[in-house]
């Protein structure tokens, strides 16, 4: 990871939590709830994909009773990577400072985002970390836990980066460190696409700093973890690996 040089950083600014939903109609009240809670300055973003089991319509009831919950209504089932896009979105063109990604299932710890917005002082990106001393996994079946592990050590070696935990989706930004990923040439989901962030941060010489989370696995709803999104994961994961060695070695810069 970047060690940052002397930078010097600024007040951080208001922060939004953006939380993408797809049929998440039995977590999504809670989950608010408890975000609320843990940081009731921030503000909360819910971009939900049109889910067919209600999931919008109890966020905009939510939205109705506190001025400090939104709701972002997308068209289709269009992926984790397209709703945070939106999100990114949404939240830069309305002034906040801070956008951070967390689930709606109930994996990410709301109760943690103190920690995560702390560290942000003195970083450009903040990833909360299930594999750095002090982060853990609760009730996550062995293979899950393989699926990760091994995706982030491949990850890891393939691109030249230190990061633990880079599919981790627990993670701040400032604004400014958005703004320089090139966000307009993402394409990728899922996995991948916390991947493909984590990379363009560490490429363009970002400071990025990991705290250790704990992460439990959801008790309501099903997993989107597919087989689609580990082929895409590793098919893109290698690609860009082989691109970046390619281009290290004419001296170009990384695209």
């Amino acid at each position: 990871m970047n060690d940052g040089g002397e930078r010097r950083y600024g007040p951080l600014g208001k922060a939004l939590v953006i939380i993408p939903t797809y049929n998440e109609a039995e977590n999504i009240k809670p989950i608010v709830a408890r975000v609320r809670a843990a940081v009731p300055e921030a503000e909360v973003l819910v971009a939900d994909d049109n889910s067919p089991d209600g999931t919008g319509k109890i966020a905009d009831e939510i939205a109705a009773g506190d001025a400090r919950v939104h709701v972002l209504h997308r068209k289709g089932k269009e992926g984790l990577g397209a709703a945070y896009l939106a999100g990114f979105r949404w939240g830069i063109e309305n002034g906040f400072g801070v956008l951070v990604e967390m689930d709606a299932d109930g994996s990410h710890q709301p109760e943690e985002l103190p920690r995560l917005l702390t560290a942000l002082k003195g970083a450009d990106l903040v990833l909360g970390s299930r594999w750095v001393p002090g982060g853990r996994t609760v009730n996550w079946p062995k293979y899950r836990q393989l699926i990760s592990r091994g995706g982030s050590t491949y990850s890891r070696l393939l691109l030249g980066v230190s990061i633990r935990d880079v599919t981790g989706g627990f993670r701040a930004f400032r604004k400014e460190t958005l703004e320089g990923l090139g966000l307009d040439e993402v394409a990728s989901q899922g996995y991948c696409f916390q991947v493909d962030l984590a990379r363009r941060a560490v490429e363009g010489g970002f400071h990025v700093v990991e705290v250790p989370i704990t992460f439990v696995e959801r008790e309501i709803g099903d997993s989107k973890m597919s087989k689609d999104i580990v082929v895409e994961a590793l098919w893109r994961v290698t690609v860009w690996g082989v691109g970046s060695r390619a281009n290290k070695l004419l001296g170009r810069k990384p695209s």
